[in-house]
């Protein structure tokens, strides 16, 4: 019994040595071509660690937010920056758990990138600024403009989830799944399967973008370079994301906002709905709709986006 017991913990250490390795390789490969570079951003030193920014123009400040997914950066914006840059001092931030900012190994809750949103605009921008946010970054959005409107100019919104989503809870399921993702060694194989270039190129072919044609490989391989700076890291922001703790009910906020701009795209299943859901919530708020695009217009169609931004902003 004894010689069985000294091979099965022999053949789990050379297991998980083999995994570590794996893992290893795997984060050296995708980051080798070295694509998200931070020559020309600044660090924000924020009390949950640097979050790395961009800031480009002059005028009234615009603050874009990426989706809220481990393989997002601002490289989401980079086909509208310059378009807006001409009227306006624009900022791009890599969310916490994202890009080239800090992965802490935290569980990461829709009221973290709350106090993320407030606090940035009031130390490093200074002055009420329009927050443009695209999918799931919406709901902290709109909670920190409910928390401290005297931040907010206007806020619009790029596919928001709906809101029977956002009322989604953590269960025992994907409790347990969030406990495999944490873990150093399994968990961070486990990260780098979901965030395996094969995946994150069919996000772009069957939810990113409406016409498979139009993508960029070099946009492909910063998301899936983004998704694996820092080694693995990103997995906690993955498992937070899995376990909705990223997740909030803005029902009860929404008949109050004002200033609030939503943009959806007709390509996107479920986006006209979704729309309806926060209208039905509040009349006041504005909606506008892209065509020939899916959840990413800024990528797909910047020029029809900016378009429909200017009309918002005007």
């Amino acid at each position: 019994m004894n010689k069985k017991i000294k091979k099965l913990f022999a053949f789990a250490a050379l297991t998980t040595t083999g995994i570590y390795f794996i893992n290893r390789a795997l984060n050296y490969t995708a980051t080798l071509k070295n694509l998200v570079n931070d020559d020309h951003g600044l660090y924000y030193g924020w009390k949950n660690g640097d979050v790395y920014y961009t800031v480009t123009g002059k005028g009234s400040p615009i603050l874009l937010i990426h989706d809220l997914h481990p393989a997002s950066s601002l490289a989401e914006w980079s086909k509208i920056i310059k378009k807006l840059e001409k009227e306006h001092q624009v900022f791009c931030v890599d969310l916490p758990g994202c890009g080239r900012s800090d992965k802490p190994a935290i569980t990461y809750t829709n009221y973290f990138f709350v106090q993320f949103i407030n606090d940035f605009i009031r130390d490093v921008i200074g002055e009420k600024t329009t927050v443009v946010a695209t999918g799931a970054s919406g709901s902290f959005t709109i909670m920190a403009k409910a928390m401290n409107p005297e931040n907010f100019e206007n806020v619009i919104l790029i596919n928001p989830e709906s809101l029977s989503a956002l009322a989604k809870q953590p269960d025992k399921c994907k409790l347990a799944y969030k406990h495999l993702l944490d873990c150093p060694i399994f968990g961070t194989f486990a990260y780098n399967v979901e965030m395996h270039e094969k995946n994150i190129n069919r996000l772009f072919e069957e939810v990113f973008y409406s016409r498979p044609s139009l993508i960029s490989t070099k946009m492909e391989d910063i998301y899936f370079e983004s998704a694996h700076i820092g080694n693995g890291t990103g997995r906690f922001l993955l498992s937070s994301i899995r376990a909705n703790y990223t997740n909030i009910s803005i029902s009860h906020v929404l008949p109050k906002m004002d200033h609030l701009y939503l943009i959806g795209c007709r390509d996107l299943p479920g986006s006209i709905s979704t729309m309806d859901e926060y209208k039905q919530k509040n009349d006041a708020i504005d909606v506008g709709y892209v065509s020939h695009a899916k959840y990413l217009p800024q990528l797909e169609v910047p020029d029809k986006l900016y378009d429909r931004l200017r009309m918002f902003l005007a």
